[in-house]
C-alpha cells in the first residue's frame, strides 16, 4: 500500500540531471525511493506516502477494533443461547460493501466479517 511509482511524476524526468553546471544528480537510494530523480516529485511522493501510511496506521486500529466489538456480540449472543451467526448481518454488511466499493468491497467485508467471527 506505501504508493506507487512512475505515472505523472515521471513526466518532469529529463533535464534534471543538473544541467550541465557540475550539479550533482540526485542520490541512487533517493531515486530508487520514490521512483524519481525528480527532487520536487520525490518531495510530494514522500509527502503523500507519509499521509498514506497514517491512514494505514488508523485503518489497522479501526479493524482491530472492529473485530473486537464482532467478537463481543458473538459471545454476548452464543452466551444467551442464540445462534454463533446471523447471516442476515452478515448479508447485509456484505451488501453494504459491494454498493460502495463494488467487488473489492465485497471480499474486503468478508475478510472483516472473518477477522471478528473466525473462519466458518
Amino acid at each position: 500500500m506505501g504508493g506507487g511509482s512512475g505515472g505523472p511524476a515521471s513526466a518532469g524526468k529529463a533535464g534534471n540531471t543538473g544541467g550541465g553546471r557540475g550539479e550533482a544528480a540526485p542520490s541512487a537510494a533517493g531515486s530508487t525511493r520514490t521512483g524519481t530523480d525528480d527532487s520536487v516529485a520525490a518531495e510530494r511522493i514522500v509527502a503523500i506516502r507519509e499521509r498514506i501510511d497514517e491512514i494505514d496506521r488508523t485503518l489497522i486500529a479501526l479493524w482491530q477494533e472492529r473485530a473486537a466489538l464482532s467478537q463481543e456480540v458473538g459471545a454476548t449472543r452464543m452466551a444467551s443461547g442464540g445462534t454463533r451467526l446471523v447471516l442476515s448481518r452478515e448479508r447485509e454488511i456484505l451488501e453494504r460493501f459491494r454498493q460502495v466499493l463494488g467487488a473489492d468491497g465485497t471480499q474486503l467485508a468478508l475478510l472483516l466479517l472473518r477477522a471478528g467471527r473466525g473462519p466458518l
